[in-house]
């Protein structure tokens, strides 16, 4: 039996699914949803995490295609298919725009759905015309009115970070949306999709009845390709997959897992791999970075700097429930922004503090934005082959070749140019962190506690434990001298692999390594 051609690109199921090209089925979800006593929903999912498709999937069952549902789930689940009048509004081009182009495109986005319906004489505004569609569509129909807003959010993301251009965007789309609350009446079934929740937004600050279900156990896999259906609905694509990389069955799963899966999105979630990489891994047959490579947002990068977001703070980060639902331009912190754009996932959650543990989901996240992050620790100026360079590097630890590695390292960071004087020893630290973390597939830990003091970094690779002291303006002897005075070594005595001494010396003045020793 031929695989299915992989839907890159696609979102839209009534395509894929005339097409024949292959889909996940998670219109169980949808089913259940359209039979409960709510009628306003929202979810949160990251970019690229199947939320367009969940939209169009809905769209085709509210318009009643039986048709296009032969085979999945829903095909038993629903009885009368009723055919429903949908107004489908995605948002996604809206992004970048300040308040002329906003107003365009919402009025080209009111245009489309105009014409379905016959509307050929708009009044004036965007809040009094969307009312003017749910009525005409209702009475013309003689049926309750389904609203579908995908990536609700799109407008205001890119601006979250400046506070006028927001306020006026967030204006702008909470009186576009208002109507949802003054049409209940006339309203079947309202979904919003989105990454984050902002305030003053209607559909959240007047609608007391939406339901939030983007963490909801119930709902935890509707969005992204589950455990359970890649070993069921993909089988035949893993076995394509090892044969090509020559791998066995189970040494492919356990690459895939490494690589593209760890998120989850209740306290209870099942296993969720990122639909976008693993749909890209089995087209190209190759394991590559393909979600983290298809662009990181510039609101998150902005947002970090804002809260300066130190490295070694991303992983194992923790958080109040409380604090998911707190607006994005309110929030004190950054971590739940972080959860909800993918970068880091629930780990962990303790019912009676409720208090979520969250960590980075998987190889793909950590290696991407440590690469995002490491220009500022260079002064923005990465060099381009600070990739290859980094790549080198692996090769030449992996080879218990510290030396070269380091050689290698301060000859790369003599290309970098350099501006400021940095007197702070915490900068090479986190810099140190960042290019270590990208030697994937080893451990590296910072301010690691012994009992005689803390060690600047440790790193654990399939051969040895390095322990490593940094020094600035002074010489790598001390940095050994200080290891060797408190004995950091004989807290690692039991690691079963050899220990590895190594001290650094950085020279404020040229941003580059001085000196170091190694001492095995």
């Amino acid at each position: 039996m031929a695989l299915k051609l992989y839907p890159i690109g696609i979102q839209t199921f009534e395509r894929i699914r005339k097409e024949d090209k292959l889909y996940i089925d998670k219109t169980e979800y949808i089913y259940r949803m359209a039979h409960t006593s709510g009628t306003y929903f929202f979810l949160g999912r990251p970019r690229r995490f199947g939320k367009s498709l969940l939209v169009t999937t809905m769209q085709s069952y509210f318009e009643g295609k039986k048709e296009l549902f032969k085979g999945l789930a829903i095909e038993k689940l629903e009885k009368e298919w009723t055919e429903y009048p949908v107004l489908h509004f995605d948002m996604s081009g809206g992004k970048h725009m300040d308040k002329e182009q906003q107003e365009e495109y919402l009025d080209y986005r009111l245009q489309e759905e105009e014409k379905k319906w016959g509307v050929t004489k708009p009044v004036k505004g965007a809040n009094n015309r969307l009312i003017d569609l749910i009525n005409t569509a209702y009475e013309k129909s003689g049926k309750q009115v389904v609203v579908l807003i995908d990536e609700y959010d799109a407008p205001m993301l890119d601006v979250v970070h400046e506070k006028e251009q927001l306020d006026m965007l967030r204006n702008m789309m909470r009186n576009f949306y208002s109507p949802l609350k003054y049409s209940e009446a006339k309203l079947r079934f309202v979904f919003l999709t989105g990454i984050t929740k902002f305030s003053q937004v209607s559909i959240f600050s007047e609608l007391n009845n939406i339901i939030n279900i983007s963490m909801n156990d119930e709902y935890a896999g509707i969005c992204g390709i589950t455990k359970e259906e890649l070993l069921t609905q993909m089988s035949e694509d893993i076995d394509e997959l090892a044969k090509s990389q020559e791998l066995t069955r189970e040494e492919t799963i356990a690459e895939l897992k490494e690589n593209y899966d760890g998120y989850h999105f209740s306290a209870k979630s099942p296993d969720v791999y990122n639909p976008f990489s693993l749909l890209n891994c089995f087209s190209t047959r190759e394991f590559g970075a393909y979600w983290f490579s298809s662009g990181t947002p510039t609101y998150l990068i902005k947002m970090m700097r804002k809260f300066k977001v130190m490295p070694t703070n991303i992983s194992k980060m923790y958080a109040k429930s409380s604090a998911f639902d707190a607006p994005t331009e309110n929030m004190t912190a950054i971590t739940p922004l972080l959860y909800q754009s993918g970068y880091l996932t629930i780990k962990g959650y303790d019912k009676f503090s409720k208090l979520y543990t969250l960590d980075l989901p998987n190889k793909e996240i950590k290696v991407g934005l440590f690469e995002s992050l490491l220009p500022n620790y260079l002064e923005g100026m990465f060099a381009q082959n600070g990739d290859v360079a980094i790549a080198q590097m692996s090769v030449l630890i992996r080879q218990d070749n510290m030396d070269g590695a380091l050689q290698l390292l301060q000859t790369f960071l003599g290309t970098v140019p350099y501006c400021n004087v940095t007197n702070y020893e915490g900068h090479y630290q986190q810099m140190l962190y960042i290019i270590f973390s990208l030697l994937t597939g080893y451990v590296v830990d910072v301010e690691v506690h012994t009992p005689k003091g803390r060690l600047d970094i440790v790193m654990l690779t399939h051969t040895r434990l390095y322990i490593i002291e940094l020094k600035l303006n002074k010489n790598a002897q001390a940095a050994l001298q200080q290891i060797n005075l408190k004995n950091y070594a004989q807290r690692f005595a039991l690691c079963g692999k050899p220990v590895s001494k190594v001290g650094i010396n950085f020279d404020s003045t040229t941003g580059n390594i001085e000196d170091w020793v190694i001492e095995e």
